[in-house]
């Protein structure tokens, strides 16, 4: 940044060429006769003194925010001492399996939320100096703007280091409104000498540099966000001494701000390609296992919108779609897993599935066929087979379809079931018995296996073991969820 070749004072950055400062300009023209005796000469007055504004100044107003959201958590919690992390998630914690899944709005609410009692203590002891002295330095707007994007930054940061840590505090924007005066009193232009401000600018240092020392010492403590908020708080204080350092100059100071919001947004892009994917699969399978398959399939969904070619989300994806019966859907993502792998016999062997329950017998056929031509003791090809040869009703194909899948080493759940089906529609009675005890074995009970057997016995005359069957049956169903 260049200096004004007359006084000494440095020059707003963006001059193209310009030696001269503003002061010197009009304190010549004076000097010259160009101006009238009465004309007041412009000093360039000291950035921190407070304008004419409300009373309530918007460090009041964070401030106040923070503590109307730290007293609904106590009531929430019934506790002051220190929040559960799910309470801390469930108001907007900055969680990498949430964030990074699309709930971006989490790098800006937790900011207002705090672990207890002492971290929100400190946390505004700390904005209460820091605040006041940022706002009568660069006025509300873009103070607010700073505390904003620096606090955006922090989370940020926290994400792309450790993405599965719950991360909640002010702390990150109080280290970004600390860079932008450490950057501000070092570079900008006052009308005070420099050992006037050295004073502040060595008390800036110091609360920064013990603060990320003391976080590096303890466990718990985020020094990324610390670090995140801290760095973009000096481009940011950087770039608004070179470029707009007075506040008469509304659009160099936006463009100054705005130029550092999309770095942070560029920022957040990287991250999220770099981090999300992982993330937001481990939360897909989170979802699942939670039986949230909606949720699921939204998050499957962003992965594959970001990662197109990505064949372990569209395998997901084509799966939980199978499995809340959505078909047409499961067979477009299953055709793309096989479009990017093909020879995939997984993806093959569900597509034919997938068919088989669309009713599109043929197509399972063929699908389930394509497998044998390249691999004839494959078990799960010869098992879907069977099933689509019974939904034809040629049960015999279908039981000798079912004995080579058992053969070749099949341990699928309801085979066995499925061949004594084929064996009771042909009348074959002890070898459906025998195949539905063996799945009861195998795999565990349940009432359409034991309404089955009940079936089988009647036909054969065992009365008794129909009527134990039958009962079986009957106690199973009342014993299952929700009965």
């Amino acid at each position: 940044m260049a200096n004004c070749v007359r006084c000494g004072r440095k020059l707003p950055g963006l001059n193209f060429g310009k030696k001269i400062c503003e002061w010197c300009v009009r304190h010549e023209a004076a000097q010259r006769g160009e101006l009238a005796e009465d004309a007041p000469q412009p000093v360039i007055a000291a950035p921190w003194v407070r304008r004419h504004e409300s009373s309530i100044s918007l460090t009041h107003v964070l401030f106040g925010a923070n503590v109307a959201v730290f007293l609904a958590m106590a009531m929430a919690s019934g506790s002051i001492v220190e929040f559960p992390g799910q309470e801390l998630i469930r108001f907007g914690g900055n969680y990498g399996p949430f964030t990074l899944s699309g709930d971006w709005w989490r790098l800006i609410t937790y900011m207002f939320l705090h672990g207890g009692i002492l971290h929100i203590a400190f946390n505004m002891w700390c904005l209460w100096d820091l605040g006041a002295l940022c706002e009568s330095l660069y006025g509300r707007w873009t103070y607010f703007s700073i505390y904003l994007i620096t606090g955006f930054a922090a989370g940020l940061s926290s994400l792309a280091w450790n993405p599965g840590v719950l991360s909640v505090g002010a702390s990150g924007a109080i280290f970004g409104l600390c860079g932008a005066l450490i950057a501000s009193f070092y570079l900008g232009e006052f009308s005070l000498p420099r050992v006037a401000i050295g004073g502040t600018l060595r008390s800036l240092l110091v609360f920064a540099g013990f603060n990320l020392f003391f976080g590096s010492m303890f466990s718990g403590v985020d020094n990324a966000a610390h670090i995140g908020g801290l760095v973009s708080g000096l481009i940011i204080g950087a770039l608004i001494a070179v470029i707009a350092p007075m506040q008469d100059n509304p659009l160099r100071r936006v463009t100054a701000v705005a130029a550092v919001a999309l770095l942070v947004a560029a920022s957040a892009l990287g991250v999220s390609r770099w981090r999300g994917g992982p993330i937001r699969m481990g939360h897909a399978l989170a979802s699942l296992s939670q039986n949230q398959p909606d949720r699921a399939v939204a998050q499957l969904q962003a992965i594959i919108r970001q990662k197109p070619n990505f064949v372990q989300g569209h395998f997901m994806l084509a799966r939980e779609y199978f499995n809340i019966g959505k078909y047409p859907q499961a067979e477009a993502e299953f055709k793309r897993v096989l479009e990017l792998t093909p020879g995939n016999t997984t993806a093959q062997f569900d597509l034919g599935l997938t068919y088989l329950n669309e009713n599109r017998l043929d197509n399972a056929k063929a699908a389930f066929n394509e497998i044998l031509s390249k691999d004839n003791g494959d078990a799960e090809a010869h098992y879907g087979l069977g099933l689509v040869l019974a939904a034809e009703n040629n049960n015999q194909d279908a039981i000798a379809q079912f004995q080579s899948a058992i053969q070749s080493g099949a341990q699928f759940s309801g085979m066995y079931f499925e061949m004594g089906q084929s064996y009771a529609k042909l009348g074959k009675y002890d070898a459906a018995i025998k195949a539905y005890l063996e799945e009861k074995d195998k795999n565990g009970d349940d009432p359409d296996l034991e309404d089955s057997l009940a079936a089988a016995y009647q036909a054969k005359g065992m009365t008794n073991e129909a009527r134990d069957a039958k009962n079986r049956a009957i106690q199973l169903k009342n014993n299952q969820p929700g009965k």
